[in-house]
């Protein structure tokens, strides 16, 4: 009996980074407020560039511009901040 061989689905890791306290807590609000940002592949384009999704109340958002694995981190911790200023009336 013969097995066929699939192709294996390219892949890609994600970049990686140390969340300082000051950032965990700016992000951990942001997330029990159900405001999330996430980064997935651009498979459309090369594989060195992100998009970002953000997703508030279940409702997802795309960013159109697209990031390189310096910048991506940086882009997802602004938008983090921006909405963790723009809802946090304390």
């Amino acid at each position: 009996m013969a097995f066929k061989r699939w192709k294996k689905s390219p892949s890609k890791r994600p970049p990686k980074k140390m969340w300082n306290n000051e950032e965990m807590k700016l992000i951990g609000w942001c997330l029990n407020k159900n405001i999330g940002v996430g980064i997935s592949p651009d498979w459309k384009h090369e594989f060195i560039y992100w998009q970002i999704d953000i997703s508030i109340n279940d409702k997802i958002h795309t960013d159109p511009k697209r990031y390189s694995d310096d910048d991506v981190l940086d882009k997802m911790y602004e938008y983090y901040k921006y909405y963790y200023d723009k809802y946090n009336k304390q």
